[in-house]
């Protein structure tokens, strides 16, 4: 990224070239998904013709060859047009297919990572359960027990975005009780295995269409060759993951808050009242002043964690400076995201408040982002403690 953290000529290419196709190809989707809960699986998929999937990935794998803040940048474009599809992109892209190209072996990559860039296969994260959310690690139930070649997995996982339409799960399981956070390890679960069931699809107040599940595994046999990295060191898998996908779930909220205000001077532009547009009344030029300089810190500090994140080795994260980024970034966005979300829909008055409109969708999504990837307070608790150990 050049100076003064504006993009370069290529980067600027990669999201309005990302724009364009999210707009013409997903915005189209994103009032039926809402309405109905519905997943475009075809759409999806179709993202991997055109080159939308596989960001990170090498072009012999199938992949774009480009990096990390590539990727961010797409997400950003995905989420202006159609935010629920952006999210079960970054749960494909990141947390699932990012994650197995970082720390997989060359033949575990070789197997599925390709797939996992035309569309042919679906990815979702197995992490948060029941009983285990904010503290996932120290909390988790979910087992693996090794029988000859194959652990037995039995446990269960909760808001798993992508959960009903995957075709893998990278999935973390207890190995070793007595060891906590250092007894887990990470598997890739074929989610047509015998023994995987969606127990529940979830209906959710924002993010609809882009589908979430309780996922339950009842003895189900997992093949040796399917751990990721070592036994009882996925703890090395999750926290860098969880580094990444802060960084990433930002750009989500650039997307939505950048559309929040381009709405929102649209219909004050259109919008009349005592014989003129409101966009002349000082009370809502004030409020979209305010919009603009939270939109705009937003990309810079998302822009800034991208590129400090951008060359993170498998393994690292989870600690030190990138640590406390990631979770500022996300952190900020989202807060920021609540205020523009609501400054728009106060701007919109009463048609925000109606549950067909566009703004009163984006509004609805904003709680996710301050409790997914970490709640806002366990973001604070991360930027805290890397404070104060200086």
């Amino acid at each position: 990224m050049s100076a003064g953290f504006r993009l370069n000529d290529d980067q600027q290419a990669i999201l309005d070239a990302a724009d364009q196709y999210a707009r013409e190809q997903l915005h189209p989707l994103a009032q039926r998904m809402d309405d109905e809960e519905w997943w475009p699986d075809a759409e999806f998929r179709a993202l991997g013709k055109a080159g939308y999937l596989g960001i990170t990935t090498p072009a012999e794998l199938g992949g774009a060859n480009l990096d990390l803040f590539s990727s961010g940048l797409v997400c950003q474009a995905m989420a202006r047009w159609n935010y629920a599809l952006s999210l079960s992109w970054i749960a494909h892209e990141n947390l699932c297919m990012n994650n197995i190209l970082r720390n997989g072996s060359p033949e575990q990559v070789e197997k599925w990572v390709p797939g996992l860039c035309d569309g042919s296969l679906i990815g979702c994260l197995g992490l948060t359960e029941p009983g285990a959310g904010s503290d996932a690690l120290g909390s988790m139930a979910t087992t693996a027990v090794r029988d000859g070649d194959h652990y037995v997995l039995n446990g269960r996982k909760l808001y798993i975005t992508n959960g009903p339409v995957a075709d893998l799960c990278l999935l973390y399981a207890k190995t070793d009780l007595s060891k906590g956070a250092h007894g887990i390890t990470a598997f890739v679960v074929d989610m047509h295995s015998e023994g995987v069931t969606v127990a529940q699809k979830m209906i959710k107040m924002g993010f609809r269409g882009s589908q979430t599940a309780e996922l339950a595994f009842d003895d189900c046999r997992v093949p040796v060759e399917n751990v990721i990295g070592k036994e009882n060191e996925g703890v090395k898998c999750v926290m860098s993951g969880l580094d990444l996908e802060r960084a990433t779930i930002s750009p989500i909220c650039v997307g939505m808050a950048e559309r929040a205000l381009d709405l929102s001077v649209a219909h004050a532009k259109e919008r009349k009242q005592f014989g003129e547009p409101i966009a002349n009344f000082q009370m809502i030029q004030s409020r979209l002043a305010d919009m603009v300089a939270l939109v705009e810190t937003m990309k810079v500090y998302n822009y800034y964690a991208l590129a400090a994140l951008n060359d993170l080795a498998p393994g690292e994260g989870g600690r030190g400076p990138v640590h406390k980024i990631a979770a500022t970034s996300v952190m900020y966005c989202a807060n920021a995201l609540n205020e523009v979300l609501d400054h728009a829909s106060q701007i919109h008055g009463g048609v925000a408040y109606i549950w067909e409109t566009e703004i009163n969708r984006l509004y609805r999504g904003i709680k996710l982002l301050e409790i997914g990837a970490g709640t806002t307070e366990v973001r604070k608790m991360i930027i805290a403690e890397e404070l104060l150990k200086g």
